[in-house]
């Protein structure tokens, strides 16, 4: 039978027999003398700590009411993802024995797969005379399809159009209907105490995403940011105190390093932060209110609110070699601000600026790494559509040291205000400027850096004479 017609069968099934239709007993396993106690009472307090590596801590709080000696708790809805060597269950008088999860979840395939050396009934419909017909099966293979022995013949279950119900008499003890953590604890004595579960799982992160609008004319930027939380860990959490950890937790599981990208520039903050707590070497972000995340929903929620910080517009040029390339190149336009007494969590600034009309238009957006409060961040948004930079190099030639270098760089600027340009050149491996046409500062042994200003509708050519290092 085709798998989508098993499902289909299976789906239809019912926990029990009609007792209008009595059967044999089954070959099933024998259910166990008492119920496991399940710790179903609503939690006293949950809560989330939440990483920006798809790691989340869960601890779950509750009052439960436990019999002396040995006894099994179920924890039923803990998260799909949990890592179960993480699990740690503390309370008062109790030790640990054993622990098991698990995550065979209730199917109607699974359903099937269960029974297979076991007996169920068909019940079958005539679709004429709406009579029912019980027949007793037992299950040989429920791989590709179902293969039944069903007396002296064997039947594969075939959706050939007959109302069919599977009548399974249990649920095998595996099953079930949502993961479960199951503990064995040993009690001092017996009767409620609170029980302190706690566990790391996967599938529950956040990040961190901004919007800027940025007023040229006023020299000021306004920024909010959000917190977005996304849950892929197959268990929805209700009414959850949530903090969020920013920083590079290390775990054997993930990976420090990840790929290159362009995150703008920022200088060393040195202020006090106001918007976060810090934990040993990382930030943390509590949530103002309880938070409900349910399972594949993304979430977002305001956690910043800079208005009116002083902003400047850079022109940014950066020569990283010694060449001459063939056209002339854009400068980068860079919006720079301070963001006072807020540290930045990583992610995404979109920066907008309003047109003549008054229109939000979108101007570009760069990544801004973990950035504390009192820092200058300087935000790319894109290349000047009227501002270039021609690089020439005039002449080359070795000396002990390294290599002479005669270069000219020639500015433009179309636009109808001036501009200033920030130009680095780079490759100087220790080297030195032997002579320029303007003062230059040297921002490490490797760059040195020109302030040029161009004219509206101008041009400025810079020279300078530079000695490499070896």
């Amino acid at each position: 039978m085709r798998k989508t017609a098993l499902l289909a069968l299976a789906l239809l099934s019912a926990t029990g027999v009609d007792a209008a239709h009595p059967r044999k007993p089954t070959k099933q396993p024998t259910a166990p003398a008492a119920k496991p106690p399940a710790a179903d009472t609503a939690p006293l307090q949950l809560s989330l700590t939440i990483y920006n590596n798809d790691l989340v801590m869960v601890q779950d709080i509750r009052t439960l009411d436990l019999p002396a000696g040995r006894s099994r708790i179920e924890f039923p809805g803990v998260s799909a993802a949990i890592r179960p060597e993480t699990v740690s269950l503390t309370g008062k008088g109790l030790s640990v024995v054993e622990q098991n999860f698990d995550y065979d979840l209730l199917t109607p395939a699974k359903m099937m797969e269960k029974q297979v050396g076991h007996e169920i009934q068909l019940v079958r419909t005539n679709t004429a005379t709406g009579a029912q017909t019980t027949e007793t099966a037992t299950v040989l293979s429920a791989n590709s399809g179902v293969v039944l022995r069903i007396g002296k013949r064997i039947e594969v279950l075939r959706d050939d159009g007959l109302p069919t119900r599977v009548v399974f008499s249990s649920i095998p003890e595996n099953l079930r209907a949502s993961p479960t953590l199951s503990v064995t604890v040993d009690a001092q004595a017996g009767g409620p105490r609170p029980v302190d579960l706690s566990y790391l799982a996967s599938g529950l992160s956040w990040s961190a995403a901004y919007v800027g609008m940025y007023d040229e004319k006023r020299n000021n930027l306004s920024l909010q940011g959000w917190f977005t939380i996304h849950n892929t860990s197959g268990t929805s959490f209700k009414d959850a105190r949530t903090e969020l950890i920013a920083g590079s937790v290390n775990t054997t599981s993930g990976n420090a390093g990840g790929n290159y990208q362009r995150n703008a520039y920022t200088s060393n903050g040195t202020a006090a932060q106001k918007n976060a707590s810090e934990i040993g070497d990382y930030y943390e972000y509590s949530l103002p209110e309880h938070v409900t995340v349910v399972n594949q929903q993304t979430k977002q929620i305001a956690f910043l609110d800079i208005g009116g910080a002083h902003a400047t517009k850079i022109y940014n040029y950066y020569n990283r070699y010694f060449w001459s390339p063939p056209t002339a190149q854009h400068a980068t336009v860079n919006v720079v601000f301070n963001n006072g007494d807020q540290a930045l969590p990583e992610g995404i600034v979109r920066v907008y600026m309003r047109d003549a009309k008054g229109d939000p238009k979108f101007i570009g957006e760069q990544d801004v790494g973990h950035t504390p409060a009192g820092s200058t961040i300087g935000l790319e948004t894109g290349d000047a559509f009227d501002v270039t930079v021609q690089p020439v190099v005039v002449s080359s030639e070795r000396w002990a040291h390294g290599t002479r270098y005669e270069l000219s760089y020639d500015l433009r600027n179309a636009r109808s205000e001036a501009v200033t340009v920030r130009l680095k050149q780079g490759g100087l491996n220790g080297g030195r400027i032997t002579d320029e046409s303007q003062k230059s500062d040297r921002l490490d042994a490797e760059v040195a850096i020109w302030e040029v200003r161009v004219p509206a509708h101008g041009q400025t050519k810079l020279t300078a004479s530079i000695e490499t290092g070896s």
